[in-house]
């Protein structure tokens, strides 16, 4: 699991999200990711003061994306939004049989605490 910054901008941002996430023909891929069959999981989870959401790309070893965008039927907190989004794309991986993954969010508190450099209290 590793931590992303990305600035806080309200508008468009599950687009930016799947856009920057979403690799293209012309990125430069490791020639032995496929070897490994390493998987790609970035999350996003966003909330407002009348709902919340939360987006996540993931990428197969051979290059093809599984994109997903979530609206929640309850309220939360920008937190709470970010560990729903990591935890529906290791569902999905799961349901996938995902033996290898690699994740990354924009939640320092999230990614530290399922890396395990936090400690909930």
């Amino acid at each position: 699991m590793k931590f992303e910054v990305r600035p806080a901008i309200k508008s468009q941002v599950l687009a930016n999200f799947i856009g920057d996430n979403t690799p293209t023909e012309c990125m430069e891929e490791d020639p032995f990711e496929n070897e490994r069959g390493l998987w790609k999981l970035s999350v996003d989870g966003s909330s407002c003061i009348t709902c919340s959401g939360a987006g996540l790309v993931l990428t197969s070893p051979d290059g093809w994306t599984l994109e997903y965008a979530l609206r929640f039927g309850f309220k939360s907190t920008n937190n709470e939004a970010e560990w729903e989004a990591l935890i529906v794309g290791l569902t999905i991986a799961k349901h996938l049989e995902v033996q290898k993954i690699e994740a990354s969010g924009d939640s320092q508190l999230v990614v530290s605490l399922a890396s395990g450099e936090y400690e909930a209290r």
